[in-house]
């Protein structure tokens, strides 16, 4: 029996749901990516163990996958095996003032669950498409809130395959980065201290920031969100307006003329075309302004 053979055998005697060379693109927000070779989805934390121990006893690449809502997939796919956390890691509790979730619930219904419990704080998360476990892996944040905030901690599988807590102290939560960036870690769940506030102050609030992402941003179309983060000093989406960038195109790959802080799937955009949109943008904004914009988005498969 193959060694592909066999890894396939035994991820199918596991709990999990098993899918072999499955099309990435729909598991992700920018609709672009070719197949990878394993989609494995968990039920569980034991789960997640299991299937990691059986992927590094064949030496298979793996990664963690909330939304696919940062991540640009190659043309090519990615020979190894997304473990799919969104729809799989979804319980949630709430304890007075703290929300306790699991890494696969999406950002959107943390906030209205905290909002059903009267709960201030997480107000800025309302409508990024994302799930818990990857916002706090990039420290997500919007209008003037971050995940940093309300975190009080977070359980994790650490790069020895043991579970493990750690504290906000801890996590080096800075601007689009926590210690988990950089890491093979799956965030599992975390734990968030809210503030008691009223209702319809909240709702107010979340309705005010959805009502600005759907007036300033292209949500009609498959992107990754920001391209790129925010440079000392400036802003992304100004620096690319000011070189004239608006609406520059390769292939279905755009920069969006309503806002030029995102690259945007505009019909069958390959994951070369937007490559090649953020290389050009790059390098004009440097040439123009000597600014060098650093890429949000993660790649996998190269």
């Amino acid at each position: 029996m193959s060694n592909s053979i066999q890894l396939t055998e035994e991820l199918k005697n596991t709990t999990c749901e098993l899918q072999v060379d499955i099309d990435v693109a729909p598991y992700t927000s920018f609709r672009i990516g070719g197949k990878c070779k394993y989609l494995v989805k968990p039920k569980n934390f034991t789960d997640i163990k299991e299937v990691v121990s059986i992927l590094k006893n064949y030496n298979i690449d793996y990664y963690f996958l909330g939304n696919g809502s940062n991540v640009l997939v190659s043309d090519n796919g990615y020979n190894g095996a997304i473990i799919l956390l969104a729809n799989n890691l979804t319980n949630i509790q709430v304890d007075g003032y703290k929300i306790d979730c699991e890494a696969g619930v999406a950002l959107s219904k943390l906030c209205s669950v905290a909002l059903d419990n009267e709960l201030s704080g997480l107000e800025f998360a309302f409508g990024i498409p994302g799930t818990v476990g990857g916002a706090v892996y990039m420290n997500a944040g919007a209008y003037g809130g971050e995940i940093k905030d309300t975190i009080l901690c977070c359980t994790y599988l650490d790069e020895n395959n043991e579970i493990k807590t750690m504290y906000r102290n801890e996590m080096e939560l800075s601007y689009r980065h926590s210690i988990f960036s950089d890491s093979k870690c799956c965030i599992l769940s975390a734990s968030f201290v809210l503030q008691k506030e009223d209702k319809d102050i909240i709702k107010n609030r979340m309705t005010d920031f959805m009502t600005r992402r759907k007036t300033k941003q292209p949500l009609e179309f498959p992107s990754a969100g920001s391209t790129f983060k925010r440079p000392e000093g400036n802003y992304a989406s100004a620096l690319i307006e000011q070189c004239g960038l608006k609406g520059y195109r390769i292939g279905d790959a755009m920069v969006s003329d309503k806002h030029s802080g995102f690259v945007v799937n505009v019909g069958k955009a390959t994951c070369d075309d937007v490559l090649k949109v953020v290389d050009h943008i790059k390098q004009v904004v440097f040439e123009q302004t000597g600014y060098e914009l650093e890429c949000e988005i993660k790649t996998l498969g190269f």
